[in-house]
This record gives structure tokens, C-alpha cells and sequence, in this order.
């Protein structure tokens, strides 16, 4: 008996994935791709591109929450749930890359990161990264999330965390959900405000990151960097 048209697909792209990994593959494809694990018997190419044109790039679909994921017609409580765990994958790998560094001198694995773990939120999210006199990554914590203009970051509360992990170094990320990672007058005044209370400290600021929608800005280097390549 002749196998259905889309098995023979979902054979094609898992070989080409085992051949060639995911380089060669566009969006759509990658979606597919991770499609066919959660629905066993169907087509998954229509589905694939209805989560692109709902979320707008496989970025958008992969920062999409579960109940967000669930109102694409097709797409079941399993598929969302998949989509999820990857998510949170590619996320915990590139913090732990950053944590196996000696230091966090590989700025493309601290952009990667953080443009993982923050773009396409919904909401402003600040979060710290505490490192330890050699600049090596101690942990991160998450300050302080907003609604969708602003969010609030209360000195007291870095301090608190600075030590409880006896950092000597701070990264300080937060996003902007508009896409545009300008930094505002209020980015700037926040940012001198933290440094003059880490002088208090002895502790330094490294950086402070601005996450956009395919870009991100850093107050060290002062200019705009473009998408790094994620994990993926």
C-alpha cells in the first residue's frame, strides 16, 4: 500500500536534518521539522507557516506563551508545550555556555543569551548577571518586570542580591518589548544612577544591555549590535 504524501515529507526533512542540521533549513522548515514529534500523523507544513504568520518570525513563536501558541488553529496542547520546552532549552544552554567560560569575556555568548532570553517579551524585564572578581558568571536574578512602557528597578533590591552572592562585577539586561532597543532618557538617568550607587560597593557595572527585536544596545560599547547567531 502506497505511504501517504506527507510521510514520505516528514522522512525527507528528518534526513536532510541528519545529513546537513539545521544550516540549511528556513524557518518554516525548522518548525516542520519539530512538528512532526508532537503530531503524529499529519501534515505539518500549513501549521508551520500559520505560527509564522501569527508570531511573525520563528523567534516570535518561540517566545510565545503556551496559551498564546494554543489559539493557532491546528495546534494542540502537546505541540505548545514542545515549543515551550525548547524554548527553555536554548535558553539554559546559553547561560550555562556563559557559566563554563572563565570569565564572561565571549561577547557573542553573553548576546546570544540575553537576546534568548529576553526578546519578544510582552512586558519590560530587567535582569542582572552577577559575576565574581575574575568576571566569571556567579548567577542571574530578575529585578524587576513592568508593563509594556517601563518597568522599575529599586537600588535596594540590586544591593541585596550583590551580597548575597558577593559579586564584583554586574551586567545589567533589560528589553524593550516595542522592538527598539534605543536607549531612552530614562535607560541613560537608570543606568548612571546604578553605577553611582555600585561606587558605594566597589562594585563595577560591565555593561548594560538594551534587547530589541533583532538588535540589541550596549551602553559600554555605546552603538547597536546586530542579531547574534542563536543556538538553534
Amino acid at each position: 500500500m502506497e505511504k501517504p504524501s506527507y510521510l514520505g515529507h516528514r522522512e525527507r526533512i528528518k534526513n536532510k536534518f541528519k545529513k546537513e542540521g539545521l544550516k540549511p533549513f528556513l524557518d518554516h522548515e525548522v518548525l516542520e521539522l519539530l512538528l512532526t514529534y508532537s503530531i503524529p500523523r499529519k501534515d505539518t507544513k500549513k501549521l508551520a507557516w500559520a505560527l509564522l504568520k501569527t508570531f511573525g518570525s520563528l523567534s516570535g513563536v518561540l517566545e510565545a506563551s503556551n496559551f498564546e501558541l494554543q489559539k493557532v488553529k491546528g495546534l494542540g496542547p502537546q505541540s505548545a508545550l514542545l515549543i515551550n520546552i525548547i524554548r527553555e532549552i536554548i535558553t539554559r544552554h546559553s547561560y550555562d555556555k556563559i557559566k563554563q567560560r572563565k570569565s564572561i569575556a565571549n561577547q557573542e555568548e553573553l548576546y546570544n543569551y540575553c537576546m534568548a532570553h529576553l526578546q519578544n517579551k510582552k512586558q519590560e524585564c530587567f535582569e542582572v548577571l552577577f559575576l565574581d572578581i575574575k568576571l566569571r558568571l556567579i548567577a542571574s536574578e530578575i529585578l524587576s518586570e513592568g508593563n509594556i512602557d517601563n518597568t522599575t528597578v529599586y537600588p535596594r533590591k540590586l544591593i541585596e542580591f550583590i551580597l548575597k552572592h558577593g559579586a564584583k562585577y554586574i551586567i545589567c539586561v533589560h528589553n524593550h518589548p516595542s522592538g527598539d532597543p534605543s536607549p531612552s532618557m530614562e535607560d541613560t538617568f537608570m543606568t548612571e544612577n546604578l553605577k553611582n550607587v555600585l561606587d558605594v560597593l566597589s562594585v563595577k557595572m560591565v555593561d548594560h544591555i538594551i534587547v530589541g527585536n533583532g538588535k540589541i544596545y550596549s551602553f559600554e560599547s555605546g552603538s547597536y549590535i546586530e542579531k547574534p547567531k542563536l543556538f538553534l
